[in-house]
C-alpha cells in the first residue's frame, strides 16, 4: 500500500537508536524527508547515513541537541523547512522509589516526557491546519495503560501527556482540517532501554540476568520481544494519509501483555 507520504517533511525526535530511530527507517522507506535529533552526535550521524542508504531519494537531516530544552527545539525546527509529521519521542526517566525522588527530579521528568511534546505540539499543529495536512505520534509507554510501580516518573509525566492529547485533538480546528494527534504505546521492545532496565533489576534482585531476561519473555503472550521496525510500520501508518479519520487513540503495541478488554 503506499501510504501516500513522498515528499513531506518529518520531525523525528530522539531518532539516533531504538524506537525513535525505527520510525524513522520506516517514514524515509516511503519517501519522507527527515529531521532526526539525538544528544549524542555520532549514533546520530550514524543513523543518518543508514537513512539515506535505505532511500537515496529522501533528504536527511541532523540536529544534535537535546529535544527537553527549548534551544534544542527550537534548532530542530528551524532545521525542518516545514513540519508536516512530527514523532515526539524521548529517554523515559530511571525507574525507582517514588519515596526517593526529589521536585527536581520530577520536574526533570515532566520536562522531557510531557512539556517538550506539549511545545512542539503548539510549535506545529497550526501550521499543519493551514496546509490541510498533520500528523502527531507521540511515543508514550504502554505503562500508560497499565502502569509499573517502579516507573512512577514515568506513568505520571506520560499520563499527563496523554491526558492533553485526548483533549486537543479532538478540537474540531485540528481534526477538521486533516491534522491527527495519536499515541503509540510500546511494552517490551528489544531496545538499550529494555536491556538497561532488565540489568538494574537483575542486579538489585541477584538473579542471572537471562534467567530474568527468558521470564520477561515467556511473559508475553507473543513469546518474545517487539522490534523496532515493526513498531516503526505502525507509527508510518499513523501518519499516512489513510489514517486521517483516526485521532486522539491511544495505541497499545505490547504483544498482547495487557490483560484488558478495553
Amino acid at each position: 500500500m503506499d501510504l501516500g507520504l513522498k515528499g513531506r517533511w518529518a520531525l523525528v525526535c530522539a531518532a539516533s537508536r531504538g524506537l525513535g530511530r525505527g520510525c524513522a527507517e520506516a517514514l524515509v522507506s516511503e519517501g519522507v524527508n527527515v529531521v532526526i535529533t539525538a544528544r549524542g552526535e555520532s549514533d546520530l550521524l550514524s543513523t543518518a547515513a543508514a537513512l539515506k542508504g535505505l532511500n537515496p531519494a529522501a533528504e536527511v537531516k541532523t540536529v544534535v541537541g537535546d529535544i527537553a530544552t527549548e534551544q534544542g527545539r527550537a534548532d530542530a525546527l528551524a532545521a525542518c523547512p516545514q513540519v508536516d509529521i512530527l514523532v515526539n519521542n524521548a529517554g523515559g526517566p530511571p525507574p525507582g522509589d517514588f519515596r526517593d525522588w526529589d521536585r527536581e527530579q520530577w520536574l526533570a521528568a515532566l520536562e522531557a516526557n510531557m512539556l517538550a511534546p506539549i511545545a512542539l505540539i503548539k510549535a506545529t499543529v497550526d501550521g499543519m491546519a493551514a496546509r490541510g495536512f498533520g500528523r502527531v505520534v507521540n511515543i508514550t509507554s504502554g505503562a500508560v495503560k497499565a502502569p509499573i510501580d517502579t516507573l512512577g516518573l514515568s506513568n505520571g509525566a506520560r499520563s499527563g501527556l496523554t491526558g492533553f492529547v485526548a483533549g486537543v485533538a479532538r478540537q474540531p480546528r485540528l481534526a477538521g482540517a486533516n491534522v491527527t494527534i495519536n499515541n503509540l504505546l510500546p511494552g517490551a521492545f528489544d531496545t538499550d532501554r529494555l536491556r538497561k532496565n532488565m540489568a538494574g533489576a537483575a542486579a538489585r534482585s541477584g538473579e542471572p540476568l537471562g534467567d530474568l531476561t527468558a521470564k520477561r519473555r515467556a511473559a508475553i503472550p507473543a513469546q518474545r520481544f517487539g522490534t523496532a521496525a515493526e513498531f516503526g510500520a505502525i507509527c508510518a501508518m499513523l501518519c499516512s494519509a489513510h489514517a486521517g479519520y483516526l485521532t486522539g487513540q491511544n495505541i497499545l503495541l505490547d504483544g498482547g501483555s495487557y490483560p484488558g478488554t478495553f
